[in-house]
Formats: structure tokens, C-alpha cells, sequence
């Protein structure tokens, strides 16, 4: 399987509310189709195997995705949580989850949406109830909107990533320095 999503944030929760690319600019949106949200709950190695979803999984991921955005940048500035996103986010996490099953083979965890996002909506709360707040950043890409735990020493990270941010913003910083020198140099 090719893995199309990207898991930079830190924790799964981070990852699924990331699913929703550039909110600022272009907005781009992973989870165009069931198959690409039962994807995502693969790759994210929440689930081994999911029931494949249909349109109505996709619309109730992204009202929990969009839930657990608010609820995280809430807490990240210090403001109120939203109450609807609030509620979206418990009424998730009330349902069953994913639940492991031991096999002959070792560990399997197969789910239904419902049971996946149930996961996810659990995630969610214990961040935001944990002691991984304080280490939530913002990309320092302004183009990109992912939300990421900053376990580095210091806390310096700046990206959510080297490959999709950090390498991108160097390389321009390089270029810039070097076209600045090179005016420098010839005036």
C-alpha cells in the first residue's frame, strides 16, 4: 500500500485533524472519499482493517476532524472551547472504540468507522487533558496549518516536518541569501 497520508504531528489526533492541508490558502482535503479516509485509518496504524466507509463516514470524519481542530487551537491560544465542538468531540468518544483482538498470529484490530473515529475522538481527549499541551505548536510555515507536539530538546522544532515543511522553507531561505549576495556583490 502506498501511503499518501502523512503522520508528522506527533499524535494521531494531530495527524487526523492535519487531514485538512493549508487551511489558510488552498485548502487541500485528504479525505475526498470513503476509500481515502479508510486510508488514512490504516496507515495511521489505529486500525489493521476497517469496513469500508460510505459517504456519511466521511462527512461525520470531517465534523469530528473539524471538532478536534477547534478544540486543539482553543487550547493552544488559552481560549473557551467551542461547546459544539466540544460535544462533537465527546459524543465520538462515547461510542465503542477499536478494540484489539489476540490472534494466532499476535495483535489484530479490525473496526467500523464509527469505531475508528471513536479511537480518534479519544486521542483527542487525552491531549488535550494531558501533559502533551504545553508542547503543541503550530507550523512555522505559514502556508501550513498542521498542529504537531514538539518533543525536540528545547522545544526548538520549528516544522512539522523536515520533508514537507522544513526542507521547503530552507531551501528557499538559501536561495534568497544567495540571490541577496550576489546583488550585494555586483552593486
Amino acid at each position: 500500500m502506498n501511503h499518501e497520508h502523512a503522520f508528522v504531528c506527533g499524535h494521531p489526533a494531530l495527524d487526523f485533524a492535519a487531514t485538512l492541508r493549508a487551511r489558510r490558502t488552498v485548502r487541500h482535503e485528504m479525505f475526498s472519499a470513503p476509500d481515502r479516509l479508510d486510508a488514512w485509518f490504516v496507515e495511521s496504524g489505529l486500525v489493521d482493517s476497517v469496513t469500508p466507509g460510505d459517504d456519511d463516514d466521511v462527512e461525520r470524519a470531517k465534523a469530528l476532524r473539524e471538532a478536534i481542530y477547534d478544540l486543539v487551537t482553543a487550547r493552544r491560544l488559552e481560549r473557551e472551547y467551542d461547546e459544539e465542538a466540544l460535544s462533537l468531540v465527546n459524543d465520538a468518544a462515547r461510542k465503542p472504540p477499536a478494540t484489539p483482538q489476540l490472534t494466532r498470529t499476535g495483535r489484530r484490530t479490525e473496526a467500523s468507522a464509527e469505531q475508528a473515529l471513536s479511537t480518534v475522538a479519544r486521542y483527542a481527549v487525552e491531549l488535550l487533558s494531558g501533559p502533551d499541551v504545553p508542547l503543541m505548536k503550530e507550523c512555522d510555515n505559514p502556508e501550513c496549518t498542521r498542529i504537531y507536539v514538539d518533543r525536540s530538546r528545547g522545544t526548538r522544532r520549528q516544522w512539522c516536518g523536515m520533508e514537507s515543511c522544513g526542507n521547503r522553507f530552507k531551501a528557499a531561505a538559501y536561495r534568497a541569501r544567495k540571490k541577496s549576495a550576489q546583488a550585494t556583490a555586483s552593486g
